[in-house]
Order: C-alpha cells, then sequence, then structure tokens
C-alpha cells in the first residue's frame, strides 16, 4: 500500500467492532469506527478515507441506504459485512457498486486479504502518487517533486528511481536494475554508470547524501527503497 490505509468500520455490534479495529490496526491499518449509518455519514464528511466495512444490518437505516449516502460523499471502495446469506441480498449490494462481501463469521487473514485486493484493484482511481518522505512521484505527469518543488531527473534517473518506488519493500540486485532500464533512450549502462546515476538522483532527492533515507544500498546485492517512504 502506498499510505497508511483510512479504513471507515460501519457495525452496531460493539464487540465485532472493537475485535476488527484492533486486528486492523494490528496490520498498520488506520481505523475510524461508526455503530450507526448516522455516525458513519459524519466520519465521511470529516475524513478522507480509503476503504469502508460496512454491516448490512444497522439500527437506522440499512446498509444499501448507507452506501449510497456515502457514495455521494466519497468515491471509495465499500466491502459489505453480511450474515445474510441471501444470494439476492448479495447481488444487491454488488449491482449497487460494493466491491466485495464477506460472510460473518469471517476469519480475519480473509478479511484482510480482501480487502488489499480490493484496494490494488482500486489503486489508479485512489491516486497515481507514490510518496516517498517528503518526496513524490506523479506517475501521470512522469514527474519527481520534493517539498513541493521540480525534481529535474533525466529519463534514465527518473526510470531507476520509478523502478525501486514501485517495489517499496524489494531489494533489487544492480543486475535487475540494469535489465529493467537497458536501452532507454539507447544509452549504454553499464554497473560503474549506475553507481553513478544513483549518486546523482540521490544528490537531487536526499536530505543527506551521505545518509540516504530514501534510496538506501544493501551491502552486496543493490538498492531498495527506505522503510520511512509510503
Amino acid at each position: 500500500m502506498d499510505l497508511a490505509v483510512k479504513v471507515l468500520l460501519v457495525e452496531d455490534e460493539e464487540a465485532i467492532l472493537m475485535g476488527l479495529k484492533y486486528c486492523l490496526e494490528q496490520e498498520g491499518f488506520i481505523c475510524y469506527t461508526a455503530t450507526c449509518g448516522e455516525e458513519a455519514i459524519d466520519i465521511a464528511k470529516r475524513e478522507t478515507l480509503d476503504l469502508t466495512l460496512l454491516d448490512l444490518n444497522l439500527p437506522d437505516m440499512n446498509g444499501f441506504q448507507v452506501m449510497e449516502l456515502l457514495k455521494k460523499i466519497q468515491d471509495f471502495p465499500i466491502i459489505f459485512l453480511t450474515a445474510n446469506l441471501e444470494e439476492v441480498s448479495i447481488v444487491k449490494g454488488l449491482d449497487m457498486g460494493a466491491d466485495d462481501y464477506v460472510t460473518k463469521p469471517f476469519k480475519t487473514r480473509e478479511l484482510i486479504s480482501r480487502m488489499k485486493a480490493v484496494l490494488r484493484r482500486n489503486q489508479k482511481n485512489m491516486s497515481n502518487l507514490i510518496t516517498l518522505g517528503d518526496v513524490v512521484i506523479d506517475l501521470n505527469s512522469a514527474k519527481v517533486l520534493k517539498n513541493g518543488k521540480d525534481v529535474m531527473l533525466t529519463v534514465l534517473e527518473y526510470k531507476i528511481l520509478l523502478t525501486l518506488a514501485l517495489n517499496p519493500n524489494h531489494v533489487f540486485t544492480r543486475e535487475k536494475i540494469l535489465a529493467d532500464i537497458w536501452d532507454v533512450n539507447e544509452e549504454y549502462v553499464n554497473d560503474n554508470t549506475l553507481t553513478v546515476y544513483i549518486k546523482r538522483i540521490r544528490e537531487k532527492i536526499e536530505d543527506d547524501v551521505n545518509h540516504p533515507t530514501i534510496i538506501q544500498t544493501v551491502r552486496g546485492i543493490g538498492y531498495k527503497i527506505g522503510s520511512m517512504s509510503h
């Protein structure tokens, strides 16, 4: 995930709500909770949300009504939580624009897996920005900004940075980076040249070139995006 994902949990059973909140927060999600439709609407008006887990049966209105109201405020993915196995309810929810449904009782691991799948599918709608600390890569315009100011990267520098940034948890060998950027602008890049390019990128985006936090060296292997990035 890019930034910490903000999830709205709408569930009227307090025990389920609190248990779910605890499990999701352990996984790094930021959770907002509501026990009725009205509370959910209030939160959606105040907070920018990435995903909603929405119980179908709420005390003040049903989940379908809540979803309609939420979608008018923000367009984010919605997963229904339902104890109702009636196919007609599930189909109705999906037809209305829900992204998925999970039937109770559910395993938390399965729910989180479904949430991540929905978020991945909706990624293109959420953002075309990659945030690395105070550096932002705008995929639409192929621009890089640091503290809101343009960073002038060459085509090859941008390609190297993007290769790393698109896979923030992955350690890239020097060979893999070279393979990925091969033949860009028909410019030959060898292992020594790569070192020079990494140094140049760091000079443009790091606060301290001698102690880089964005592009980190993994000794004897290659490079990775630092854990401070999102």
